[in-house]
């Protein structure tokens, strides 16, 4: 279990969930690793072509955001 300042959120398979089963701490903090890794091939990879580019994102920081998707994803739609 995690507790985060705004409540409790049990973490089942990598994803995160509250009682009212809504994702969004989940969501913050896939966003928050995507951009963390978007940096870190951003600040090491200066000189690339945009082949490069894209080939590192879709295997290192779209994974990250893509986890799990079908679970959290429609989670607002009605």
């Amino acid at each position: 279990m995690y507790f985060p300042k705004d409540g409790l959120y049990i973490k089942d398979l990598g994803v995160f969930f509250d009682s009212q089963l809504t994702f969004s701490e989940h969501i913050h903090q896939k966003i928050n690793k995507a951009y963390s890794m978007l940096g870190i091939v951003k600040r090491n990879f200066i000189h690339m072509d945009p082949r490069t580019f894209i080939l590192l994102y879709k295997a290192l920081v779209r994974p990250h955001v893509e986890y799990a998707n079908s679970v959290w994803s429609p989670y607002k739609k009605r």
